[in-house]
């Protein structure tokens, strides 16, 4: 019980984190969301860099380096996040929090579909309905906007292919960090040195504060990934996928509330018709969790 405390506790403190991350890119202006990204992974890199060398853990890094195949799949893994890092900082610079929020709300349903399509996996009749209740939600905010959510779609879509990466290959989240990072360290300080070139970067140009919270987005990077590899080795993934709906809901209150970002008619239908489709889902998970535990629960003596 100790452990399982422990876990939730790590896997509330990591999507919380990740929650109030619309609160925290805006203080990285004037920076843009390029040169945001470029800093990340930066100081992502050097933050897990010192992080490993305290935990003596550089062994697990170079297994994956002597591994071609971990190594090209970590590579794609990297272009990816980035690619989420770049949407989500242009969705939160730009007033589109709410829009961001409900890539987060259907990202567990565009994994189920990854499932199906790339491991032959065979969905339940209620994830098959929990999925077309999302698709109709698509179509009612296309409706609403004018157009497809496409930050919602693109922040859903990059992150479910880079968590279908992260299940090919079993790496620890900080070497994995490190590797991921690294392969994209190169082009971040090409893009730190073009924009410093143009005079065009924030960074040395808008103050010691600024620079320093540009520094602190490595922290900020690391942190909840490290929070979240805790709560995965100590809490069952039902639990672990519970907890996920945390994040979208703070950023989504956050957009609502704090940057008064407008939530028509319309639009409240196609997030209450996403709520339903994770509802049908959840249930469904807790379902399945309770019957694959009466299963393997021992027989009673006798029996």
């Amino acid at each position: 019980m100790d452990e399982r405390r422990v876990g939730v506790g790590a896997g509330l403190g990591a999507y919380a984190l990740w929650g109030v991350f619309p609160l925290y890119f805006p203080l990285l202006e004037p920076a843009g969301g390029l040169e945001i990204v470029a800093h990340r992974v930066v100081w992502s890199l050097l933050f897990v860099g010192l992080l490993l060398t305290v935990r003596r853990g550089w062994s697990q890094v170079r297994s994956v380096v002597t591994d071609r195949r971990a190594l090209l799949v970590l590579a794609v893994a990297a272009v990816l996040i980035a690619v989420n890092w770049l949407v989500y900082v242009y969705a939160v610079n730009s007033g589109h929090v709410v829009e961001a929020s409900l890539g987060y709300f259907i990202n567990p349903l565009v994994s189920v579909l990854f499932g199906v399509v790339f491991f032959r996996e065979r969905l339940r009749r209620l994830q098959w309905l929990a999925v077309a209740i999302a698709v109709v939600a698509v179509l009612v905010l296309t409706v609403d906007y004018g157009h497809p959510p496409w930050i919602s779609l693109a922040l859903a879509v990059s992150f479910g292919l880079y968590g279908l990466m992260k299940k090919l290959v079993r790496v620890d989240a900080a070497p994995g960090l490190f590797v991921e990072t690294a392969v994209v360290f190169l082009p971040a300080l090409a893009v730190i040195g073009v924009l410093g070139a143009q005079g065009e970067a924030a960074f040395g140009t808008a103050g010691v504060g600024n620079g320093l919270l540009l520094a602190s987005s490595g922290l900020a990077t690391a942190v909840p990934l490290l929070l979240f590899a805790a709560a995965t080795r100590r809490v069952p993934l039902s639990t672990v996928g519970l907890l996920q709906y945390v994040t979208p809901l703070i950023q989504l209150a956050i957009g609502v509330f704090v940057y008064h970002e407008p939530m028509p008619p319309a639009r409240l239908v196609g997030f209450a018709v996403v709520w339903l489709a994770l509802a049908v889902f959840t249930a469904d998970m807790l379902r399945n969790a309770h019957s694959n535990r009466r299963a393997a629960a021992p027989l009673p003596a006798g029996v």
